[in-house]
């Protein structure tokens, strides 16, 4: 397949996966192809699909955050319309009842990036002390309950869906339901 074939397979691929989950792609064809471009680059290289639009580390753990679609997508388009690199909008950014603007960089802080210190890490929060976690599954100690996170968990009411985020997403990926359907777990 050729690269511009694997890129277009790629696009269409993600417009349905988005389209099947409340999402919407960026309807310019070519931006988006050059996004896909680039989603598969830094596949080659990194070995998963990190956004092109930020400078990945190369190291899995530490781009987590980034890998498409981010973290920082579903409060992108809550608040801009778009996601950080466009790839994804809002119906309203596609019905034009929303004018689209440049979008801030939500990833730093404490979170480990290539403008982040290494010793920086996203369990110590920037103090440089590592926060407690509980013990995993299989070790002394562990009761079940998850170690501390620094960001509420939400639970989709229908289908018990869990993620750790910062508001819940706008559609459940598994069920589909809405963002109401949602309750804060812990």
């Amino acid at each position: 397949m050729t690269d511009d074939a694997a890129a277009e397979a790629l696009r269409r691929r993600l417009s349905e996966e988005a389209e099947r989950s409340g999402y919407h792609l960026n309807p310019d064809r070519e931006f988006t192809l050059g996004l896909a471009r680039g989603l598969l680059l830094n596949e080659s290289r990194y070995g998963y699909q990190s956004c092109p639009c930020r400078l990945a580390s190369g190291n899995a753990d530490e781009d987590r955050d980034i890998v498409c679609p981010c973290d920082y997508r579903d409060p992108d388009l809550a608040e801009h319309g778009a996601c950080y690199c466009a790839l994804y909008v809002t119906q309203a950014a596609l019905d034009g009842a929303a004018k689209l603007h440049k979008v801030p960089e939500r990833r730093g802080g404490a979170r480990p990036s290539l403008a982040a210190p290494p010793s920086v890490h996203p369990w110590t929060m920037g103090t440089g002390a590592p926060r407690p976690r509980a013990a995993g599954p299989g070790t002394a100690g562990h009761t079940g309950a998850p170690g501390p996170t620094p960001y509420p968990v939400w639970r989709c009411r229908v289908c018990g869906y869990l993620c750790a985020r910062d508001e819940p997403p706008e559609v459940c990926p598994v069920c589909k339901a809405r963002k109401d359907r949602f309750e804060r777990f812990w």
